[in-house]
């Protein structure tokens, strides 16, 4: 995932150029989409019975590292209706509507979501990396 969101560029781009404090966090939320969230973060999250955004953790960046992976599973809870198709991620900076979308990225391979069925991303196949 290399799919960086303009109120992230922006945050960084006034954090290195003019000094503008940026207070990042820990441990961000994953979102599931049905439209590609875009570097606006608009297009449609999944809204059905049983579905949450989840926290994902991430691997401290270190050296020359440019790629940081999860260091766990993000498992959603079993979805109580249809969530639909999911064929993009978000990860952002909380669970509701005032939150930011930090990064987002198309799914390998999109999953259509019925009634019971539990996705998951196994630990360090979700990575954020910066060229």
């Amino acid at each position: 995932m290399s799919d960086m969101s303009s109120y992230l560029k922006v945050k960084l781009l006034n954090l290195t150029l003019n000094g503008t404090s940026y207070a990042g966090m820990n441990n961000p939320y994953v979102s599931l989409h049905t439209a590609d969230p875009t570097d606006a973060g608009t297009g449609t999250e999944v809204s059905g019975t049983g579905y949450a955004r989840v926290q994902a953790n991430f691997a401290a960046a270190t050296g020359t590292d440019v790629s940081e992976a999860t260091t766990t599973d993000t498992t959603w809870a079993a979805a109580g209706a249809s969530w639909g198709t999911v064929g993009w991620i978000g990860i952002w900076d909380g669970t509701g509507g005032s939150s930011n979308m930090l990064y987002h990225t198309a799914l390998d391979a999109a999953k259509t979501i019925d009634t019971g069925d539990v996705f998951k991303i196994t630990a360090g196949n979700l990575t954020v990396t910066l060229a």
